[in-house]
């Protein structure tokens, strides 16, 4: 994923997006969040996981502005 296309996400992003920005496939991207592994803070609200983008950008090192 491209540092434009990672400043361009709306607040929160699903798992499976969070993934392709660290290269993960949505399977490796589900288990980590699962396991506690993923690379960044994950919520959950009900059954889905979401990321909030700025701790995204934190864990890559991508300044948002």
């Amino acid at each position: 994923m491209s540092i434009e296309r990672l400043r361009a996400l709306p607040a929160t992003v699903d798992v499976v997006t969070a993934g392709q920005a660290f290269g993960f496939g949505r399977a490796k991207a589900y288990r980590l969040a699962r396991e506690g592994q993923f690379p960044c803070k994950i919520t959950k609200v009900g059954r889905n996981y979401r990321v909030l983008t700025i701790d995204l950008h934190r864990a890559l090192g991508v300044n948002a502005s």
